[in-house]
């Protein structure tokens, strides 16, 4: 696997300190984006939060998916969430190193009190004396939360600094990329009172040693509640893994409700979002469609990454998100003259750079900025890379509906088009159908047919175009 390490420097550790009127919650920058340019340790809120045991649990399930592998326990993970500020709120994001749990916790505006929220995406350090600290914060406890350094702290260039070398794998920014993709194709499938969602969240397994349980699993509505159904019936929702939810534990008391999303039912185990409404805020675990798969290799953007119109469109929508905490297709398509749909993989595109989620709460999308860039994600694909070159090489033959590809070791794989949708022979194919995006032959059949960066020209053979 590949990996990219990153230096991560805070100037002092994340901290919870007992003030006059209350606990002071320190929660350390490392670089990051804002709307003035990069900075070294941005801040962006000083201010109290207004359920301070509830913010703490969240905060905490947030660090326990960073640190946690469902799929191969006996491998460690660690990373530090990333904060987002879009003004009005506070978004805690991570990944499981396994990649296939995506977490966050959106700090909305009645969860916050008595400070401006700033904009900009960043590393923040949630250390373990810091989570023991926080799992120590009482019912009546005040809890004032600065996000950022201290401002005496960073005038002074000899202070403290906290550096960690994070050995960061690229599949962790392919899974923002297609968490966000996957994200935009749900819908509310059911949503359960407190006493139901805590019943039926403390009946699942909490798995073994050996890691999480295989095989996909469904829930179907019933009543005020979910039941487990073998097949995946109308309406049901997917649940593979479930002792992957164990995080949402932490904030069960303090639950209103469970929101449960996911797409229409195909027969195939897919991704499904979990969230629970707290008091001024919203902790939402996305599982991908099996322990064992994370969400990077899903392949749901690598459409969006074979066209040059996407990218760009994609230079234009960047201009105007604006770090808005609620990015519209429709006000964005009317802002750019875009049609929708070029919206769509405009952003879809963005996501692969991490400048972009998906919020399903309330389905829309929102600006935030990692430090990393698109080439980095493309670099990395070998689907991608393998379908440029076989465009490249001029192994795509179009004849109507059908592509022909002869692929590099003289095998021949046909490609079908069935109203848009592209069916291949291969192996590959035949094990996924479809279900982990396009394989290497056709998406290179697609970039043929768009016309694709490299420039190729169809030319007709035996009625056909090549």
């Amino acid at each position: 696997m590949t990996r990219s390490f990153q230096a991560v420097a805070y100037t002092r550790p994340s901290a919870l300190e007992s003030a006059p009127g209350g606990q002071r919650l320190g929660l350390e920058t490392s670089r990051g984006a804002t709307p003035m340019g990069v900075q070294a340790h941005p801040r962006f809120f000083a201010g109290f939060l207004t359920s301070p045991q509830v913010a703490a649990a969240g905060l905490l399930a947030v660090a326990d998916v960073a640190a946690a592998r469902y799929h191969q326990r006996q491998l460690s993970a660690s990373l530090d969430p990333v904060v987002t500020g879009n003004g009005d709120r506070l978004r805690f994001e991570s990944f499981s190193g396994c990649g296939g749990v995506y977490a966050r916790l959106d700090v909305l505006t009645p969860g916050l009190d008595g400070g401006e929220v700033g904009h900009g995406t960043t590393n923040v350090d949630v250390n373990n004396p810091l989570r023991e600290a926080l799992s120590r914060i009482g019912t009546d406890d005040p809890l004032h939360l600065r996000v950022g350094p201290d401002d005496m702290t960073v005038t002074t260039l000899d202070g403290p600094v906290v550096e960690k070398k994070v050995p960061l794998p690229d599949r962790w920014l392919r899974g923002f990329a297609e968490a966000q993709v996957t994200a935009a194709g749900f819908d509310l499938r059911a949503e359960l009172p407190a006493a139901e969602a805590v019943r039926f969240l403390r009946s699942l397994p909490r798995g073994t040693s050996r890691g999480a349980s295989r095989g996909a699993q469904w829930v179907v509505p019933a009543g005020r509640g979910l039941r487990p159904t073998t097949r995946p019936v109308p309406g049901a929702v997917c649940l593979p893994g479930p002792e992957r939810l164990i995080a949402l534990q932490r904030v069960l008391r303090h639950a209103s409700a469970l929101r449960v999303y996911g797409p229409p039912v195909t027969g195939d185990a897919t991704a499904a979002a979990w969230e629970v409404v707290l008091p001024g805020m919203r902790l939402t675990l996305t599982l991908s469609p099996d322990s064992a798969r994370g969400f990077s290799g899903e392949g749901g953007v690598l459409d969006a990454l074979a066209t040059d119109e996407a990218a760009e469109d994609a230079e234009l929508i960047a201009v105007l998100l604006a770090w808005e905490p609620r990015v519209d297709v429709g006000d964005l398509a009317a802002a750019s003259g875009l049609p929708a749909e070029r919206v769509r993989a405009a952003l879809v595109r963005l996501g692969t750079s991490g400048r972009v989620g998906y919020d399903t709460a309330e389905a829309a999308y929102f600006h935030r900025e990692l430090p990393y860039d698109a080439e980095r994600v493309e670099r990395h694909n070998p689907r991608l890379r393998s379908a440029r070159a076989l465009v490249a090489a001029g192994a795509v033959a179009l004849d109507g509906t059908l592509g022909t590809v002869t692929a590099e070791d003289g095998h021949v794989h046909r490609v079908r088009d069935d109203a848009g949708t592209l069916s291949c022979s291969c192996l590959w194919w035949a094990r996924y159908r479809g279900g982990r995006g396009p394989c290497k032959h056709a998406l290179a059949v697609r970039m043929v047919r768009r016309g694709s960066a490299t420039g190729q020209r169809e030319t007709r053979i035996d009625g056909g175009v090549r």
